[in-house]
């Protein structure tokens, strides 16, 4: 056993993120305000490790002990009980990450490491809210967490080294990639991807090409896995809304929202979530074609 870990949240990212600690072999305990969004989050990762089953990845007789691992908490108190280590995955909002942390800095103020996950916001201001931001580190998890390889470990202003070289051990643990970057305005992963994203999407708004063609172009030209506005269902509109206008405010005008990813999310077009964004999508989340 590897130890005790903290996962705070358990929507798309903190199930995920707790189902490869668990695979890694830490004692999870995965908290959340509603017991019914636990019981979700806990069927999502029987059903990934029964897909890892179904392919192969992963022999059957492990899915019992990995599952076993986990234990759902809704209370802040008993999920930090006797943990060393806390990911954060709450909503990406900065006011309410810094809120959450504080209150985890007073519950468990001796915790060896404290990551934030967080596409865009500042790791600094966020480990400010705590008693120790010294030990508090950004970790950005990629979407799906089981499947994806990066994760970008963000050292804030205060983060000690030895917080950083203890994040990306874990990293490296769970059988990922990380890479470290500064605390900087959408760090390396979402500002590149981010900036290529809006770009396609002012390419669709003139009409120089159809979603599928612009996504193609990247997939086939370049050898990206998905197109940039397929990348853009799969995250979340209204995410990439979000991160886009962060970093509006903090870098400039390359990343001011087009119309049409305002247009969308007004009209509650969030991609793969909702069924329609650039793309349709089955409620199984398999892409049915251009939307």
């Amino acid at each position: 056993m590897n130890g005790i870990a903290a996962v705070l949240g358990a929507g798309t990212m903190g199930h995920g993120i707790a189902q490869v600690l668990a695979q890694a072999g830490y004692e999870v305990r995965l908290r959340d305000l509603e017991r019914e969004r636990l019981e979700a989050a806990l069927g999502k990762v029987q059903a990934n490790l029964e897909g890892a089953v179904a392919r192969g990845k992963l022999p059957a007789d492990q899915v019992a002990s990995i599952l076993g691992r986990i234990r759902v908490e809704t209370e802040l108190e008993a999920a930090l009980a006797g943990a060393h280590i806390v990911v954060e995955a709450i909503p990406e909002d900065l006011e309410l990450k810094k809120r959450v942390l504080a209150e985890v800095s007073a519950v468990a103020p001796t915790l060896e490491l404290v990551g934030t996950n967080t596409s865009s916001l500042p790791v600094t201001e966020i480990a400010q809210a705590t008693a120790a931001p010294e030990r508090v580190v950004g970790l950005h998890f990629f979407n799906p967490v089981h499947l994806s390889r990066l994760v970008e470990v963000v050292a804030g202003e205060r983060t000690a080294p030895e917080t950083t070289r203890a994040a990306v051990s874990l990293v490296e643990a769970l059988g990922k990639q990380p890479i470290v970057v500064r605390d900087a305005p959408g760090f390396a992963s979402s500002r590149l991807g981010l900036v290529l994203g809006l770009e396609a999407m002012r390419m669709l708004e003139q009409g120089v090409a159809d979603a599928e063609a612009i996504d193609r172009a990247m997939e086939l030209g370049y050898r990206h896995p998905m197109g940039p506005l397929k990348t853009t269902d799969y995250v979340g509109l209204d995410v990439r809304l979000a991160i886009a206008e962060h970093l509006h405010r903090e870098v400039g005008e390359a990343f001011r929202p087009p119309y049409v990813l305002r247009r969308l999310v007004r009209a509650g077009k969030l991609g793969r979530k909702s069924g329609e964004g650039f793309y349709r999508w089955s409620p199984e989340g398999e892409c049915l074609g251009p939307a």
